[in-house]
């Protein structure tokens, strides 16, 4: 790294974290260069990257001063407005057209679900990888049988404990990723047939999972910003026989949304009085860009009506496909449906990651990722307000990695796809994200990738793409 590029990470870290702030004016150049001992070029240098990346701007004769948040001056969408009925559901082949497309290299990945694997320590994980291989005692393979590795299981016991949540290692059960600890947890409290709740939008993965256990679902409206809505849940919550609720409390995905403490603490009440479980999906938890992390619900918890399901995916280990449900009351079902499906998750992955945790080194590691993801949302932004044309509303996130847009209501967001495909780029059109194909005019974009030219062309043809749908 050169000089001058540390001096512009350095700069953009105390920005992420709110050391410097919107409108505070940066060092002079000659302040810098003593600073840092450092020439005039290279702190110049420095703060043109921090100018290209949309976190600082040059204001004539006064110097340069941190920018105010982008997209601030694109008004974010409305809550959603879904039908409220039982909705049965049609999805998973309309899902898996649009997933097909995203699996090329060549094309760049806005429409992605994942991050780039170059911001996470792989090479240091395969190294606890190897040891585990090496030191794998014979019994760990009866063992660490669901509910899985007992150190593991106590280093994420502890991760609650420091958010204020007393979670028993005993409750936790260690699941192939995040996605199969929902459909664990869909099996241990449903049936076909039955009814569950889910925001709208929601991610598509809940709703192929529902559909593919014969359930039918009603959808709740959300805002892009607080998320799921409270006085609609309470109204379906009478007029349906809802047996359970699938939500995304922290950087929903896709819009982002992260509910208030103070409506968090009313929607565990309520599901409280009418005893109806919470399937909390929470893998992007980690990912937040303040300083403190968001409220954890299972804290709220005490009647166990909360199964909380996180992965390793997303904050530390993409690929290793290592998660796991705090199952509350319903930790025991949960674990024999783990037993009868896929008997167990690879053994020396859940020692890796439990020697990686112990060792220390993981919140080091999540500081730098979340100030990477905030530049890279910082930079998306900057070049969605650079090359789309007027009337776009944008839900600006406070974590995750999703953008969420509503396009103008003459626009298509499948034939945009489909455009953009064409281009090279994939997007994630908004009506995969609906039981009912709502959305037709949103898209989800995903700055999990690092930015440079290669995306900003993409956006400039996404731009254009869209202009030419408004003509």
């Amino acid at each position: 790294m050169t000089l001058y590029q540390d001096i512009a990470d350095r700069t953009a870290a105390l920005i992420a974290d709110g050391v410097l702030r919107p409108g505070e004016r940066l060092p002079s150049v000659r302040q810098a260069c003593r600073r840092h001992g450092v020439s005039p070029v290279t702190v110049t240098q420095a703060y043109h990257l921090l100018e290209s990346r949309g976190l600082i701007e040059a204001r004539p004769k006064s110097g340069y001063f941190v920018r105010a948040r982008l997209g601030h001056g694109l008004p974010e969408p409305a809550m959603s407005d879904p039908v409220g009925e039982a909705t049965a559901l049609q999805v998973s082949d309309f899902i898996f057209q649009i997933l097909d497309s995203v699996r090329d290299p060549a094309i760049v990945p806005l429409g992605s679900s994942f991050p780039s694997p170059d911001l996470y320590p792989l090479d240091k994980l395969g190294r606890f990888l190897a040891g585990a291989g090496r030191k794998l005692a014979p019994l760990s393979t009866v063992t660490d049988l669901p509910p899985g590795n007992e150190e593991l299981r106590r280093q994420i016991a502890l991760r609650y404990l420091a958010q204020g949540a007393a979670v028993s290692p005993q409750e936790i059960v260690i699941t192939s990723g995040a996605l199969e600890g929902i459909n664990l947890c869909l099996q241990a409290l449903t049936r076909p047939g039955d009814l569950i709740a889910v925001e709208s939008p929601t991610f598509y993965a809940g709703l192929q999972a529902s559909e593919r256990l014969g359930l039918k679902v009603v959808e709740i409206p959300s805002h892009p910003r607080e998320g799921v809505s409270l006085d609609a849940l309470a109204g379906a919550l009478r007029r349906h026989p809802v047996k359970a609720c699938l939500f995304m409390l922290n950087f929903s995905n896709p819009t982002g949304s992260r509910v208030p403490d103070e409506n968090r603490r009313a929607l565990v009440e309520l599901l409280r009085r009418h005893q109806v479980p919470l399937i909390e999906d929470d893998v992007y938890a980690e990912l937040y860009f303040g300083r403190d992390a968001p409220a954890a619900t299972k804290a709220l918890d005490a009647d166990g009506l909360v199964l909380h399901v996180s992965s390793f995916s997303k904050c530390l280990a993409p690929g290793y496909r290592v998660g796991w449900v705090a199952a509350g009351r319903h930790a025991r079902e949960v674990q024999r449906q783990k037993f009868s499906t896929s008997l167990a998750t690879a053994v020396p992955l859940q020692v890796a990651l439990a020697g990686y945790m112990k060792r220390g080194g993981f919140d080091a590691h999540l500081r730098s990722l979340r100030r990477q993801l905030a530049e890279q949302e910082a930079m998306l932004v900057a070049g969605i307000e650079r090359h789309f044309p007027p009337g776009i509303r944008l839900a600006r996130p406070d974590g995750g990695y999703f953008l969420w847009l509503e396009l103008p209501p003459q626009a298509d967001g499948l034939r945009l796809h489909q455009q953009a495909l064409a281009c090279g780029i994939s997007i994630a059109p908004g009506p995969i994200f609906s039981a009912t194909r709502e959305f037709r005019n949103y898209l989800r974009l995903n700055f999990g990738h690092p930015a440079g030219a290669r995306q900003d062309e993409a956006l400039r043809t996404l731009g254009a793409l869209i202009g030419q749908q408004l003509a």
